[in-house]
């Protein structure tokens, strides 16, 4: 009977266990520039991290990339996609029709990515959301005339 009971106890141990595990949001892994693939000759030049803990919980990596070598923002951003692809990220869409988009291998990461001047519109016109400190890194570059990004990183689903 007290054997019955201990293995009672611990089966409801390992449900209630199981149970907060599933309800831990993914608003508190914060990815890190270390995930991040960049294409050669870029370089980071604006980060910031961010949360939503709304109803669809999650946090981010806001970055904007440069990269000087690169005639236009355009020959970056396909770069940018080459490299993601070598390494076996796969495209998925963007949150806006300018945004272009990768899941990691895995899908451990998500990657939204976009001209720089693409994502600046986009604040502008209410599409997508940014941290202040990256809006005005993002227009900076495009007052400097630089080749850049606008990339975030998210934790993915897994």
């Amino acid at each position: 009977m007290r054997a019955t009971r201990t293995a009672q106890a611990l089966a409801t141990c390992a449900t209630a266990l199981a149970l907060a595990a599933c309800g831990q949001s993914s608003a508190s892994r914060h990815p890190t520039l270390a995930g991040l693939p960049l294409t050669s000759g870029a370089r980071v030049v604006a980060s910031v991290n961010s949360c939503d803990r709304g109803a669809n919980p999650y946090c981010a990596l806001q970055l904007v990339v440069v990269g000087s070598r690169y005639p236009s923002s355009t020959a970056l951003l396909n770069s940018e996609e080459k490299h993601l692809h070598s390494l076996g990220w796969t495209a998925t869409g963007g949150d806006t029709g300018a945004e272009m988009a990768a899941d990691s291998p895995g899908h451990k990461l998500r990657l939204t990515y976009a001209t720089a001047s693409d994502d600046l519109r986009g604040l502008d016109l209410g599409w997508i959301q940014r941290s202040r400190p990256i809006a005005r890194a993002l227009s900076g570059v495009i007052f400097d005339r630089a080749p850049a990004l606008s990339l975030m990183l998210e934790t993915g689903s897994s």
